[in-house]
């Protein structure tokens, strides 16, 4: 009985410090920025411009601008949680391509922004972007918000909040919690986590064209959130299968052609 209570006393003891370093440490496992700040030039693109904004609770946000061509939507990228926007030049140069103006959000922590990453954070720097295009004289029917990975739950949120043209989410989760829960079935990470990117609990408020990318073999984001989070959604909304990818299918022209041709036809040139 003796051995039966120690040993017990003992699983509880590890148990209660491996949650304790889950909950201390939970940002370092969900949010993983290099900090590189290179130029849009140093990374080969032209016609781009770095700019800065600052946020309303004294961040600083690095973000990479490149005007439509004509009147062609203007694509608000949120990128997803590991790298930076540098890592996504060959992304914006074919935006740019199709004649679709930019604006590369650099999160705070991310790049050469400053602050650490949160759920709180990250929508801010999400809102401090959308309104800086709309200072710029961009109407909300030329806005287009694309979301990668991480950046669905940023891109619904704010898409749920504010007016927008069309919505673009590539390999999105119903919540990021749920991917957590699938990771971590002997944790109570509902209780636990911090930056829960409920995206179904507010994906039903966008009122505007809804595209979900999501590759059939993902294996870090599986395709069923990305289903489930359709269902939650309203019309009208168009569910693309990419295939028997994964999640490196969002670094793939392909992909971001889909996506292209989406705007064309909802949007419009």
């Amino acid at each position: 009985m003796t051995f039966v209570k120690l040993t017990l006393v003992t699983f509880g003891l590890v148990y209660a410090v491996a949650l304790s370093g889950m909950y201390a440490f939970q940002r370092d496992l969900q949010y993983f920025p290099t900090r590189r700040d290179p130029t849009p030039m140093a990374v080969g693109l032209t016609g781009v411009t770095r700019i800065t904004l600052p946020t309303p609770d004294g961040e600083t946000l690095v973000l990479w601008e490149s005007p439509p061509r004509g009147d062609r939507p203007v694509i608000l990228f949120l990128q997803g949680n590991a790298g930076e926007i540098a890592d996504r030049a060959d992304r914006l140069a074919f935006y740019q391509s199709q004649g679709l103006g930019t604006l590369f959000l650099s999160y705070r922590g991310y790049g050469g922004s400053t602050g650490t990453p949160s759920e709180r954070g990250l929508l801010i720097d999400a809102k401090t972007a959308y309104d800086h295009l709309r200072a710029q004289g961009i109407p909300a029917d030329r806005i287009v918000l694309v979301g990668e990975s991480l950046g669905t739950g940023p891109a619904v949120l704010t898409a749920a909040a504010n007016p927008v043209a069309a919505v673009v989410l590539e390999a999105p989760y119903s919540a990021a919690v749920d991917i957590a829960r699938q990771a971590y079935p002997w944790a109570p990470v509902g209780l636990l986590m911090k930056d829960q990117f409920r995206s179904r609990d507010q994906i039903d408020r966008i009122n505007a064209p809804l595209l979900i990318l999501h590759g059939d073999d993902d294996r870090v984001i599986p395709q069923g959130f990305g289903k489930r989070l359709f269902d939650a959604a309203r019309d009208p909304k168009t569910f693309l299968s990419l295939g028997p990818v994964g999640h490196e299918a969002l670094f793939s022209p392909n992909t971001w052609a889909r996506g292209a041709d989406f705007i064309d036809r909802t949007v419009g040139p």
